[in-house]
């Protein structure tokens, strides 16, 4: 049989078409635009995001018998909000995980509701990209459209509405809305009275792996697909890519450097930090799990190589890297292009490059982007550390793991060993997997895992050079705390 794994990105869908002993057989990629309406705004027409499987689909199964399908997983960008009306038509453009302009809202959360109180309710405190604050800025700023909200979704889940016609969600991407109740997993009553929602406006809770419903009369026609093909309730990215790379169970882990960069911890039990840097939220292997995210991980590379350098080859740039210069470098980059999450929760911090001189070279700023990005990865991972986890290696994906400079840098970073997989497609692999079990194919996302997951390398630290680099990280972690009351004040 052949299984649909859909990875629903910021900027491109990727669509994968997977056989039951995981073999990636096609991948079509569909790319769609995003919106900056105002300075720190992130927005998206959910419109877009169907209109890339409809057509993306159909170009998927060239070559392939499509009655062998038999399930679609997804995997998603997280906390966008998405507003229907009572007859399902989108309310207005998605506000995205990306977007900033809930910090009043944030604030309102953290300080009036008070951090204890939504820990409490939700397992988390609130940041500018989870999707609560969006519902009360909708709420103080577009009280009319706030008002005909008959649904609230995620982006993967609208997609999933397109297919099946459910309103529906899965326990990993609910996590990220504040609105879920992550120990208990169920809608807290609390946070909708806070945001002003009914329940009945949310979505049905689903486990990753449970089927949702098959596909509608025509969405089984534009996708060239049998009617019989199950559609599961799919994943938040980061939980789908952490089973894509096998990171299930008690203490599985996995690094992902794509548009943003997360630190996953895998856990069987409940757990929070109680500092609330890391993320708390359910798994997509019916557990739970800790996440440390930043808002610019590759999306810094590409910034500083296409907006700033004009070039799309990013192997070039790098190769002008002078080994030697690896745990030496003398300008340090802060990667908080966009704000930033983890463990900070700053919406104003901003990127700075800070320690150039005049032998400072353009080699030497492209070298702090990938060391800046490494050490904001490596906060984190102190908070994992000081919370008594044991993390002695860690599986390594996303479109940054692609470069053997950044996985170097990163490895010594961190002090340890960075694992490979073979199949590294990120969510949509993980989404596929999900299906299979969906579709019985495995009885478990663990055994899934087992048998799909292969490592293909493996990256050593180097015990003098993560020396070096532990030195830079200690000079890093001062620059945050000395500018940061800088940032306010710039904008």
């Amino acid at each position: 049989m052949l299984y649909i794994g859909i990875d629903l990105g910021t900027s491109a869908c990727k669509l994968l078409l997977v056989d039951e002993q995981g073999r990636v057989c096609h991948t079509v990629t569909k790319e769609y635009p995003l919106s900056f309406p105002r300075p720190g705004w992130s927005e998206q027409n959910p419109e877009d995001w169907w209109k890339a499987v409809r057509t993306g689909v159909p170009e998927l199964l060239e070559g392939f018998d499509p009655a062998q399908v038999a399930g679609i997983g997804a995997g998603g960008q997280m906390h966008g909000l998405v507003a229907l009306d009572g007859e399902d038509n989108v309310l207005r453009p998605a506000i995205l995980w990306n977007d900033g302009r809930t910090a009043r809202q944030v604030d309102y959360l953290n300080e009036t509701i008070g951090r204890g109180r939504l820990s409490q309710y939700t397992a988390n405190i609130a940041f500018a990209g989870f999707t609560a604050p969006k519902l009360l800025w909708m709420r103080e700023n577009e009280p009319d459209l706030f008002g005909k909200i008959a649904k609230i979704m995620l982006p993967k889940d609208y997609v999933n509405y397109c297919l099946t016609g459910i309103h529906c969600t899965d326990f990993s991407d609910a996590s990220g809305m504040l609105l879920l109740d992550v120990e208990h997993k169920c809608w807290s009553r609390d946070m909708c009275e806070i945001c002003g929602v009914r329940e009945s406006q949310l979505p049905a809770l689903f486990e990753s792996w449970q089927v949702v419903g098959t596909l509608l009369p025509e969405a089984a026609k534009e996708l060239g697909l049998p009617e019989t093909v199950k559609v599961c309730a799919g994943a938040g990215d980061n939980a789908a890519a952490a089973v894509g790379t096998g990171a299930v169970g008690d203490g599985g882990c996995n690094i992902s450097l794509g548009t943003s960069g997360t630190l996953f911890i895998s856990s069987e039990k409940f757990g929070v930090d109680p500092h609330n840097a890391l993320h708390a939220f359910a798994h997509a292997d019916g557990g739970w799990h800790l996440m440390g995210c930043m808002l610019s991980a590759a999306s810094c590379n590409k910034w500083w190589c296409e907006d700033v350098l004009s070039t799309t080859e990013y192997a070039a740039e790098q190769s002008s890297i002078d080994k030697s210069q690896l745990g030496n470098n003398t300008v340090y980059f802060l990667p908080y292009l966009m704000g930033e999450r983890s463990p900070i929760n700053d919406s104003s911090a901003r990127g700075a490059f800070i320690g150039m001189d005049m032998a400072a070279t353009r080699a030497a700023m492209t070298q702090a982007v990938l060391e800046g990005v490494a050490f904001a990865i490596r906060d984190s991972f102190e908070v994992a550390k000081a919370l008594g986890l044991s993390i002695p290696q860690s599986t390594l994906c996303g479109g940054g793991s692609k470069s053997p400079l950044w996985r170097e840098i990163l490895a010594n970073v961190l002090g340890i060993p960075l694992l490979l997989p073979q199949t590294e497609q990120g969510p949509g692999y993980g989404g596929a997997m999900l299906s299979m079990v969906a579709c019985g194919e495995y009885a478990t996302v663990a055994d899934a895992c087992k048998a799909l997951v292969k490592i293909a390398g493996r990256v050593e630290p180097d015990a003098a050079l993560a020396a070096r680099y532990e030195e830079r990280y200690q000079k890093f972690r001062q620059i945050y705390p000395t500018v940061k009351g800088l940032f306010p004040a710039l904008q």
